[in-house]
């Protein structure tokens, strides 16, 4: 047997800058830039990069995609290495989309212009997985070796001036692209306070493990309860993540679900919520907004986002991990201090939470059960 020296992990999508990227190639670099701006002050329901090289064109000086609408842009000197070498690529995952002069930088995704001016075929190599071709206005239709090398793919064709067309086109691409929805029920803590596992709990005529994976069942591509260790995850009635960050609680099991499948976001549930119903979730899956790092409920007692019940996108995996760098393992402190979505919730016991005999004891009274 093979010796592996290394964990599998499952790779994030997405290129060196970001996980939607579209990389417009085979212009003049101006013409790029320029339809660039055009996009990117469409895309205004979007948050867009853009990502170019320094060009010494006096008739350059001044532009900017930040005043188009751009939400970031990083501008290569390129004067030592490329700023797409390994380890050197500005982050811009925070990013609906990254839109790249591939004339100078890979893209994951390209857009092909045939220009007139500059010679496309020399470029072949460039365009690995082709999203849209462009004409530039005089030309009539698509090359020979274009059509080659796309090997019988059908990509759509449009003019330069076709702006809200080729808008039209992305937005149905981003759309196409957005994160599947993942359910987790946390259900690996220890109870310490409850003296009792907290995850078999009969409030509704079964384990409340059981209740809480139905709930999620119904709005999400697939459900995992979150499991502590190996051990529990063999004992249990569904398929689990089993916490690779350790002693971390909630924020490990969270992080351990983005290693197992970082992209897609999940909808995060804690097992000890009783009241917790249909309605909540509908609430929560359809104020869902993917241009944020999560969309929370704001907890009704003390004005703070509620972690335990919420959507994490994949750009949250970065910022988790970023948070837990810096010493702190806190999930509400990363909602508090990141681009987040909250909502409130019309019935604000949906998110009461049951942490020791007493509260237990209560709400059971309260309940009826």
């Amino acid at each position: 047997m093979a010796h592996k020296k290394h964990a599998k992990l499952t790779r994030p999508q997405g290129g060196q800058f970001g996980r939607n990227e579209l990389g417009i190639l085979g212009a003049p670099c101006g013409e790029i830039k320029e339809l660039s701006a055009k996009l990117i002050e469409k895309l205004n329901n979007w948050t867009v990069s853009y990502v170019d090289a320094e060009h010494n064109a006096k008739e350059e000086e001044g532009w900017t995609a930040l005043k188009h609408g751009a939400k970031a842009e990083h501008i290569d000197k390129i004067s030592f290495k490329r700023t797409d070498s390994k380890g050197d690529a500005p982050d811009f995952r925070h990013s609906d989309l990254v839109l790249i002069n591939a004339n100078h930088f890979k893209a994951d995704a390209q857009i092909a212009f045939v220009h007139p001016k500059k010679d496309l075929e020399k470029k072949l190599e460039k365009l690995t997985n082709v999203a849209l071709v462009i004409l530039e206005e005089s030309v009539e239709e698509m090359p020979a070796f274009l059509q080659l090398h796309l090997e019988g793919k059908d990509v759509p064709v449009l003019k330069a001036s076709q702006v809200d067309e080729i808008v039209t086109f992305i937005n149905n691409w981003l759309n196409e692209r957005k994160p599947k929805l993942y359910g987790l029920v946390l259900a690996g803590g220890k109870s310490t306070r409850m003296k009792r596992d907290k995850a078999t709990l009969d409030y509704h005529g079964k384990p409340q493990q059981e209740y809480m994976f139905e709930l999620l069942e119904a709005v999400c591509d697939k459900v995992y309860l979150s499991c502590r260790d190996e051990v529990q995850s063999a004992e249990a009635p569904h398929d689990c993540v089993s916490d690779t960050f350790i002693g971390l609680g909630p924020y490990g099991g969270i992080l351990s679900a983005f290693m197992y499948e970082p992209n897609v976001a999940w909808l995060v549930v804690a097992v000890d919520l009783p009241l917790l119903d249909k309605a909540t979730i509908d609430n929560l899956v359809e104020h869902r907004n993917p241009s944020k790092v999560a969309t929370c409920f704001i907890d009704p007692k003390n004005e703070f986002p509620e972690p335990l019940i919420s959507i994490w996108e994949p750009r949250a995996y970065p910022k988790m991990l970023d948070f837990l760098s810096r010493g702190h393992s806190c999930p509400r402190k990363v909602l508090i201090n990141t681009d987040t979505e909250v909502i409130t919730e019309r019935d604000a016991r949906a998110l009461t939470n049951i942490n020791t005999p007493e509260e237990l004891d209560q709400i059971l009274k309260e309940m009826h059960v």
